[in-house]
């Protein structure tokens, strides 16, 4: 689905909501306390703003009766077969956020990929499939990346594990490249980048990467990935242990300043790497 059309449908999800919202005589503020949203929260879903999440587009139906309209609307829409089924609705928070807070412990963020390594990961993930299909995969990481490059973009914060860094994902040529572009957009003020250093030793996410997410009128969310599944959860109670988690993760990061070096250091291991091949 196109964006232009994708943006019609959210539209009229909103303007249905609206309406029968109204029918069933609840104000926004009514209908939010009962799903466990704020007022605004539903504001927002009713001006495609923002899109809710299943469990609130299951509830609206549950106080609405409205025989599973909104459940059906959302899979139709959050649909997008570029993106894993558990990423897609992902996509559709990072759009709305005001702050993106992201832990890597072993591969470079999609929001800062290049076409070349986003290549080379989703190859190496895929080696059986035709190239259309890379092509596709690697064109959506690009286009989310575009949310970086609006006058509204997110604050963006990164902590990226060593790992990252030293991984020659796609060779040599491809991660110069890559950590280029990551140290071009933090000098440019796109991100915040810190580094934690294979001395750091244990840490507060061993098992996989993490996302906290923030909104103008909506509550935080956070979001866990290991290899083959994410779970996003907007629980305050799981969202406060996440958060204290990257809390933990920045303490024994490297600073800004020292992550900056290290990266174009090793970026620079890397072009000396590829020029003696």
């Amino acid at each position: 689905m196109a964006n232009g059309s994708r943006q019609a449908a959210w539209d009229f999800f909103g303007a249905e909501l609206k309406r029968r919202r109204e029918e069933a005589g609840f104000t926004q503020v009514e209908l939010g306390a009962r799903v466990f949203v704020s007022g605004g929260y539903i504001g927002q879903f009713e001006q495609a703003i923002r899109k809710p999440q299943l469990d609130v587009a299951q509830r609206i139906d549950e106080i609405l009766q409205t025989d599973g309209f909104f459940e059906r609307t959302w899979r139709k829409l959050i649909d997008d077969k570029r993106y894993a089924d558990y990423f897609a609705e992902v996509v559709e928070l990072e759009r709305t956020a005001t702050k993106i807070a992201e832990f890597a412990p072993t591969l470079v963020p999609g929001l800062l990929q290049t076409a070349a390594y986003a290549h080379a990961v989703t190859l190496a993930a895929n080696p059986f499939v035709t190239d259309e299909y890379v092509e596709e995969k690697v064109t959506a990481r690009l286009e989310r990346a575009r949310i970086l490059g609006d006058a509204t973009r997110p604050e963006y914060w990164v902590v990226l594990h060593e790992n990252a860094l030293r991984i020659p994902v796609g060779g040599a040529a491809a991660m110069a490249g890559q950590l280029d572009r990551i140290a071009g957009m933090v000098r440019e003020h796109k991100v915040v980048v810190q580094v934690l250093p294979y001395a750091a030793g244990a840490h507060a996410s061993m098992t996989g990467d993490l996302r906290l997410m923030e909104f103008e009128d909506a509550p935080p969310t956070a979001y866990t990935e290991t290899s083959f599944s994410g779970t996003l959860m907007d629980d305050p109670a799981v969202v406060k242990r996440t958060q204290r988690a990257y809390d933990l993760l920045r303490a024994v990061a490297l600073s800004p300043e020292t992550s900056l070096a290290l990266i174009e250091s090793a970026a620079e291991d890397f072009r000396r790497c590829a020029s003696t091949t």
